[in-house]
This record gives structure tokens, C-alpha cells and sequence, in this order.
């Protein structure tokens, strides 16, 4: 796996000339690595409707070799939705899919390094160091989050992100939704934004141990839909590192379909969350994260502690 996202990066770099390159490679010293945001606007790096049809290519290459099948078919529908969401606004906001940029932190053979592709409801950020990944913050949006004809639906990239926890908070007992249902009005974003780190957010909702058996195997589930973005083995690694006994799962907002609500679920390293409140609840945000690997913070901590130490 390693080695395929080192060849991806050292192939996309190959394609690029001289001002592409210079524009193309920041530091993973400075501020760069844990800049981040989901909102329209430039980045740094070089956007993807500048490039060439084997650029674009490549940078859907490097995506493919860090996410799953099903993350990437929901990345290429997010950032083509770009287009629906123009012509929805009549091209006020002049929004186009080619509106996404790759930056990279280093280059393979540095130690570490990384990468990350990001626009408008997409942000994928990889930290490379010792033979080992970090794949987050990973936010994934849609708006229109979903698309109809005649009631049933047409496109709806994060419909499972949303199914998923519906049916979690559907099959717990009472007494149980009770517990996970904290709010009746949803906040208007993410409670993180697009916050550099966590910070100390609290657990609230419900716990697996006031859950019944199969609700519990629900909540882990979902979890593991969400860390399933990454390749199996990233996504496998990631889990492993979990503590399930010590999750919360909390929902805010109405359970009624059409209407604003959130979730979130928080463990010691885990923090997921989901909103779709914005254009009539037809407007999704979601986002997994790390309090202490976001960005690789981990593995740099680790980095630095082996080169002092060898």
C-alpha cells in the first residue's frame, strides 16, 4: 500500500513542469499540513481544471490508492455535484468541478511526507511517515445532498452516512433513544468546523453498554462505514485501534426525514460527525476524525521521537 501511494505521488509529480511543481510542493514544517477548510475558495497547490487530461488523471490516482471503491465513486459524484450546484444558482457563484486543489507536504523519499486534494465539500489529507498512514481529518459533503424525481431519489452521495445512523436510532429501545437524542434543534454546522484540532468536545448520548446487543453491533457498524472510506487496510489498522466500550452516540435535531438533524459519535480517538440542517435539510456535511492523529500528528510525534532517539 505504501508503495502504490509513493508511486501515484512520484507519478503525478512527473507530469507536472516547472511552475506546476514549484506551486504544487509545500513543506510539512509549516502551517500548511493542518490548513484546512470545506468551503468554497482557492488553496494552495494547483486546481485540477488547470490540468491536463493525464494530470487529472493522476490526481484521480492518487485518491483511488488511499480510498475505498465506494469513497471514490462518492468523491467523483461530490466534486461533479459542483456543476448541479452552479446551475442550480444560475452560475452566480461560478462553481465548477475543476474547483478542487492538490498540494503536496514533501516528496516521496522525504521523511515524512504527504499530500492533500481538497475544494468544496471534499478535503483528503495523507501523512506519510516510517511505512505507516494517517488519512485525517476526512470530510466528505453534498449539496444538493440529495436529488429526486418524483420522490425517489437519483443521486445522493452520502446517503448511507445518513441511512445508517437512522436505522441505529430507530431499532434502540426507548429508553435508549431517550439517551442519544440531546437536543431537539440541530446546530447549523459540524461542531468542529474546520477546527485544527478537536479539542475537548464532550461525550454525550448514549453508550454501547446501554444499548441492546444488536444496536450495539449498529453503532459499530456505522463506525466502521466511516473508517471503510479508507482501503481495507488503512481502514483495518484504524479500527483495530479502537475502544468500542467507550463510544457515545447523540443525535440532535428531528428523526423525521426531510428535516434538520445531526449525529455524532466520540470515543478517546474518534470523532465523527453529520449534519444536513442548510437548503432545507438538502445540504450534508461529514467528517471522521483523530483527537490525536489528525493531520498525523501521531506518527510525527513518533518520527520525531525515533530521530532523537535512534
Amino acid at each position: 500500500m505504501l508503495h502504490e501511494i509513493a508511486e501515484a505521488t512520484k507519478g503525478f509529480l512527473d507530469l507536472l513542469d516547472d511552475g506546476q511543481r514549484a506551486a504544487v510542493v509545500g513543506s510539512m514544517a509549516d502551517d500548511l499540513r493542518t490548513r484546512w477548510a470545506y468551503t468554497p475558495g482557492p488553496r494552495p497547490g494547483v486546481e485540477y481544471g488547470d490540468l491536463t487530461r493525464d494530470q487529472r488523471k493522476a490526481v484521480h490516482r492518487l485518491l483511488s490508492c488511499v480510498l475505498s471503491p465506494h469513497a471514490y465513486a462518492q468523491t467523483t459524484a461530490i466534486m461533479a455535484l459542483e456543476d448541479v450546484l452552479d446551475d442550480r444558482e444560475g452560475g452566480t457563484r461560478d462553481r465548477h468541478q475543476g474547483d478542487y486543489w492538490t498540494v503536496l507536504l514533501g516528496e516521496p523519499g522525504d521523511e515524512p511526507w504527504g499530500w492533500r486534494v481538497e475544494g468544496h465539500h471534499l478535503s483528503v489529507s495523507v501523512v506519510v511517515a516510517d511505512g505507516r498512514v494517517s488519512a485525517t481529518p476526512f470530510f466528505l459533503g453534498a449539496h444538493p445532498a440529495r436529488t429526486t424525481y418524483r420522490g425517489r431519489t437519483v443521486l445522493q452521495p452520502l446517503r448511507l452516512e445518513e441511512e445508517l445512523a437512522r436505522e441505529l436510532l430507530d431499532r434502540m429501545g426507548r429508553t435508549a433513544r431517550g439517551l442519544a437524542v440531546v437536543a431537539d434543534t440541530p446546530p447549523p454546522d459540524l461542531k468542529t468546523g474546520n477546527a485544527r484540532r478537536v479539542g475537548d468536545l464532550e461525550p454525550v448520548g448514549v453508550t454501547p453498554a446501554q444499548l441492546d446487543r444488536a444496536s450495539r453491533g449498529l453503532l459499530v457498524g456505522l463506525v466502521r462505514y466511516y473508517l471503510d472510506r479508507l482501503t481495507s487496510d488503512l481502514a483495518d489498522e484504524e479500527f483495530d485501534a479502537l475502544d468500542l466500550d467507550r463510544l457515545h452516540f447523540s443525535w440532535e435535531g428531528s428523526d423525521k426525514r426531510g428535516a434538520g438533524h445531526y449525529y455524532r459519535i466520540q470515543g478517546p480517538d474518534l470523532l465523527i460527525e453529520y449534519d444536513n440542517t442548510d437548503n432545507d435539510a438538502n445540504h450534508a456535511h461529514s467528517v471522521w476524525r483523530r483527537r490525536s492523529g489528525d493531520f498525523g500528528e501521531d506518527l510525527l510525534a513518533a518520527h520525531r521521537a525515533s530521530v532523537r532517539h535512534p
